[in-house]
């Protein structure tokens, strides 16, 4: 057992707003130089919807992650492929799936001569500086404005029937969720494995991918490899770039940016212990089955055994009691609620997401009021949002995760619902929580966890612990390939 610490985080798509708060933090603070106009590290999506850049889902196209046809692969590249992908490789994005960023001629604006006509800002290109007429942009279907043109090429709608298409978009502005979106800081990154240069490493002590700038030499296999799309290109240096998950602000004790603006409350952070060995084998599972794996490796943070594992490998009490009350255990592991984004790339994303339960149905397709015996809340398997759309999303295809996350959510409304307003009786409440795999004391602690907690209760960051484990080496260079600090075996694992 090879037990690793790695800083998670849990995003509660039922309390995003779709305020973009996050966005223009992190955008003030990290990519607001030249060759980075393009770059947005968090952006918020609206589901269905084609995301940024356009269709990023479609691996099809994009070929990133992992897949295990003859053992675990990249899709993007391999020992054959890096030469000729250095100069040619066409699954790398390309701007227009972007966006080409512009400002305006304000001048033009400010300073037009008297006339009969109002002068307009023209756009202008960030680029070049010419003149652009504007298709798109990082968040140009937000709220379903471009439907059918966007939300309609949703990759995730090909699991859903016809039928159940014609549905969802018959009252297109009541079914959508936003869907923010960071790095992942994988378990098993394929941006990493894919850097001809080595420039990319996971730091030990927190897990966090980062890259080298100086060790970095623009080969972009790290753009084409990454799935989520969340590693770019610097037009102006030269250099890849990434979400740093703020690891100043987190090496001090602070919340990301990003998690220190959200208006929703929707984000928490903390620490997950898991066993590094078993990252190869599980990877390989049936897509249907890489969520279980996901959680398997995640360990008991309790458990003597798992306690005295990560002490051999160096692990700091304050790690091991940060990872005791981490909010991001309770909702993964503990409760089984979060679930991560596109299991099936493999990459064993530690950035995970509690379904959109959605708007509650108040009136029958009759539009009567909904009785007790009706129930209060709609089956979440005809929900607003099919649990297939969901499944596709969250579950690898898997629908019974997706189901058993958003029952229980659904059970602990019923709960607080019957101590709030006292309409549901006590007999109902009680089997929808035997039904949704819960007691009384875990609904009430979810949530309090959801919606009381305070900021320390949301963000549990441990104590930095890097400046140790550089002095614990010999070799300051052993720092990247320190197994015993949570490092990957060597930059490139899986190739």
């Amino acid at each position: 057992m090879d037990v690793r610490s790695q800083i998670s985080m849990v995003f509660h798509l039922d309390k995003c707003i779709g305020c973009h708060t996050c966005s223009i933090a992190c955008k003030n603070i990290w990519t607001d130089r030249k060759g980075t106009e393009y770059m947005w590290w968090n952006n918020v999506e609206t589901k269905p919807g084609t995301g940024f850049p356009t269709r990023w889902e479609d691996q099809e196209k994009y070929r990133g992650g992992w897949t295990k046809d003859g053992g675990l692969k990249l899709r993007s590249t391999s020992k054959a492929r890096a030469v000729p992908n250095m100069f040619h490789n066409p699954s790398m994005p390309s701007l227009d799936d972007y966006y080409e960023p512009w400002t305006y001629d304000y001048q033009n604006l400010f300073n037009a001569p008297e006339g009969d006509d109002q002068p307009t800002a023209r756009p202008i290109s960030m680029i070049d500086g010419k003149h652009i007429d504007i298709k798109a942009g990082p968040n140009w279907d937000d709220d379903l404005s471009g439907s059918p043109i966007y939300a309609e090429n949703d990759p995730n709608l090909g699991a859903l029937t016809d039928e159940q298409k014609t549905q969802l978009f018959a009252i297109e502005r009541l079914v959508f969720f936003y869907f923010p979106r960071i790095c992942n800081h994988c378990l098993n990154p394929a941006c990493v494995a894919s850097c001809p240069s080595g420039a990319l490493h996971k730091r030990g002590e927190d897990g966090i991918v980062l890259i080298d700038q100086k060790v970095c030499r623009a080969w972009r296999s790290c753009v084409s490899a990454c799935p989520y799309k969340k590693t770019y290109f610097n037009w102006h240096t030269g250099k890849s770039e990434k979400c740093i998950l703020c690891f100043p602000r987190v090496e001090t004790g602070q919340a990301p940016a990003c998690f220190h603006s959200c208006v929703g409350r929707i984000r928490y952070l903390g620490v997950l212990l898991y066993d590094a060995d078993r990252i190869e084998e599980l990877a390989k599972k049936d897509d249907k089955d890489l969520v279980q794996a996901h959680r398997s490796l995640i360990l008991d943070p309790n458990d003597p055994t798992v306690i005295e594992a990560a002490k051999r490998n160096g692990m700091a009490d304050s790690t091991l009691d940060a990872a005791r009350r981490s909010p991001v255990y309770k909702f993964v592991k503990e409760w089984g609620l979060a679930l991560p984004p596109h299991i099936e790339y493999r990459t064993f994303p530690m950035l995970f997401y509690v379904p959109p339960l959605l708007p509650v149905m108040s009136k029958n397709n009759d539009g009567t009021v909904a009785t007790e015996s009706d129930s209060f809340f709609h089956d979440v398997d005809k929900g607003r949002a099919p649990v297939e759309f969901l499944g596709s999303l969250f579950g690898g295809g898997n629908t019974g995760v997706v189901s058993y996350a958003l029952r229980k959510m659904t059970a602990v409304r019923h709960h607080r619902r019957e101590l709030t307003v006292g309409d549901v009786s006590t007999e109902s409440v009680e089997q929808i929580l035997r039904e949704a795999d819960l007691t009384r004391e875990q609904a009430e602690e979810i949530y309090r966890l959801t919606a009381l907690c305070t900021v320390r209760e949301r963000y549990v960051i441990p104590p930095a612990q890097r400046e140790q484990a550089i002095e614990m080496l010999k070799d300051p260079l052993e720092h990247k390939q320190a197994v015993g600090f949570g490092f990957l075996k060597g930059p490139r694992r899986g190739i």
